[in-house]
């Protein structure tokens, strides 16, 4: 997580995210650095459009907790069709998520 964290910092700074560049903001960090991640992560982020991940991720997230029911007798009252449209809903969710899991590895 530390690997993905150095890259949107570097990103966020307007910088060129390569393994030297993750390397030395992790080491700067005072954490260890795993060289075969940072070469998994910039390899999995050089075709990547990060903004547009970062615009999508909002999205995604805010959407999760409405399709979650906020309890049993949330559950109870709601119509067959709004439990279907809840499900049709996290399966989009999820598919997108699983997407944005693979910018990162």
């Amino acid at each position: 997580m530390e690997n993905i964290y150095a890259a949107m910092l570097l990103h966020k700074a307007g910088k060129e995210i390569t393994e030297d560049s993750v390397t030395k903001v992790l080491t700067a960090a005072g954490i260890n650095v795993d060289v075969v991640q940072v070469k998994a992560l910039v390899a999995s982020l050089s075709e990547v459009n990060i903004d547009e991940a970062i615009k999508a991720a909002p999205t995604m997230m805010a959407a999760v907790p409405a399709a979650a029911p906020a309890g049993d007798a949330a559950k109870a009252a709601a119509p067959v069709d709004d439990k279907k449209k809840a499900e049709d809903e996290k399966a989009k969710e999820e598919a997108a998520l699983e997407g944005l899991g693979a910018l990162f590895g």
